[in-house]
C-alpha cells in the first residue's frame, strides 16, 4: 500500500512569503518548506495496481499553467478540536477545473468519490487541542497574509509517510500543464 495525493508545489518565493506567518501558536507543528503544497485530490492508501491506474489517469490531464495567489487564512475544526491552520488560496476557475479533473481521474482509476468540498489552501501547521482564543488571535494576524500571483506549470503525484516528526512527502510523478487534455 502507498498513500498518495495529487498536488501543486509552491514556488520558492511563495513558500518564503509564508514563513513570517508560521509562528505565534505554541501548540503548532509548523510544516517545513518541502511540505507546503496545494492538494488537488487526496487518494489515500492504495494498492500498487490502483496507484498505477491513478498515475495513468492523471497523466491524461492537460491544460494551461495556472496563475495563483494567496490571501488570508483559515482553520479546520472548531474550538479545542481545531486541527490545522492554513493559508487561503484565492480560487480561480482554472484551479477548480484542475481539481475536478483530478477527482474524475481518480474515479476512472477506481477510487471512490470524495464527498468533501474542496477548499483550496496551503496547510501551515497541525494543532493538537489548542486554546481557541490563541487560534483566533493567530487568524486575525494571518488575515494580513498576502502572496502575490505566482505561476504553476505542473502538478504532481506525491507519496506520504508518517514519521515521528509528522508526514514526509516525495514527488512520485510530475504532470505538465502545457498541453491539451485527452478528449476522452
Amino acid at each position: 500500500m502507498i498513500r498518495l495525493f495529487a498536488a501543486l508545489d509552491l514556488p520558492d518565493a511563495a513558500a518564503e512569503a509564508l514563513a513570517p506567518f508560521q509562528c505565534g501558536l505554541a501548540e503548532a507543528a509548523w510544516r517545513p518548506r518541502e511540505a507546503l503544497h496545494i492538494t488537488l485530490k487526496f487518494a489515500g492508501d492504495l494498492r500498487e495496481d490502483l496507484a498505477d491506474d491513478l498515475d495513468a489517469e492523471l497523466s491524461r490531464i492537460g491544460g494551461a499553467p495556472l496563475e495563483l495567489s494567496l490571501a488570508g487564512a483559515g482553520a479546520f475544526g472548531e474550538g479545542r478540536d481545531i486541527h490545522a491552520v492554513w493559508a487561503r488560496v484565492n480560487p480561480t476557475p482554472a484551479l477548480s477545473k484542475l481539481a475536478r479533473a483530478c477527482e474524475i481521474a481518480a474515479r476512472r482509476a477506481g477510487l471512490k468519490a470524495d464527498a468533501r468540498a474542496c477548499t483550496p489552501h496551503v496547510t501551515l501547521a497541525y494543532l493538537t487541542r489548542p486554546e481557541p482564543e490563541t487560534v483566533a488571535r493567530w487568524l486575525a494576524f494571518a488575515e494580513n497574509l498576502r502572496v502575490p500571483g505566482f505561476r504553476v506549470d505542473c502538478f504532481g503525484l506525491y507519496s506520504s509517510w508518517r514519521g515521528p516528526d509528522g508526514s514526509r512527502y516525495r514527488l512520485e510523478r510530475s504532470y505538465p500543464l502545457d498541453r491539451r487534455a485527452d478528449p476522452a
